[in-house]
């Protein structure tokens, strides 16, 4: 939802207007939940509500507005990310912990029975643009978690937070405490590495 530049709430926002921003949300109260609905997927919906998501990035809009810079980014837009960022922060705390507790490492996506939400392998397995016929794509997904397993941690998690949760690597930076050059090579080369494991071609995503 891309909001007119011309929008007297929208210039009210962007002049950082807490008062601005309460109307702001509440308009844009239905898409927005919408947005959050569609981000949870099934399993983490067992464990948080809609609108408590809607509610706690409501609070951080609130406390970032100061600083934030939306002269020439869509509020919308805004909203959404810091949307994103809180799903993404619950998905580690629930899932994550549940992986430690096990005493065991999962393969990233293994045994989810969340269909609305592709694991890492499946996103990558979509990503291979010249897969070798003898294949099919269930054997690619069982090869790349496979191959997965063979990244580093660090490795991983990048590639989960950038093609699970199309992260920009800007935040994938601050989530794993590196700079933003170091995780766009991190990435590229995690890539790579994979190709090398695979034997098959993944077209490189956008990692700006």
């Amino acid at each position: 939802m891309n909001e007119s530049p011309d929008d007297p709430l929208v210039q009210r926002l962007r002049q950082r207007e807490p008062a601005a921003l309460a109307e702001f949300l509440q308009q844009r109260r239905a898409p927005l939940m919408a947005f959050i609905e569609r981000q949870l997927g099934t399993a983490l919906r067992r464990k948080v509500e809609p609108d408590d998501v809607f509610q706690e990035a409501s609070a951080e809009a609130v406390r970032a507005l100061p600083n934030a810079e939306l002269s020439e980014r869509d509020p919308f837009s805004w909203l959404c990310q810091i949307a994103e960022r809180r799903i993404v922060d619950l998905h580690r705390r629930y899932f994550d912990a549940q992986k430690r507790d096990a005493g065991r490492e999962v393969p990233l996506g293994a045994g989810s029975t969340d269909t609305a939400a592709p694991n890492l392998a499946q996103m990558l397995a979509a990503s291979i643009t010249s897969p070798s016929a003898a294949f099919s794509r269930n054997v690619r997904e069982a090869r790349l978690e496979s191959a997965l397993q063979a990244l580093p941690d660090d490795q991983r998690e990048a590639l989960r937070l950038r093609y699970q949760f199309d992260m920009p690597s800007k935040e994938i930076a601050e989530k794993l405490g590196k700079t933003d050059a170091a995780v766009r090579v991190m990435l590229t080369r995690s890539l790579k590495k994979l190709q090398q494991l695979l034997g098959e071609e993944i077209s490189p995503k956008d990692i700006s």
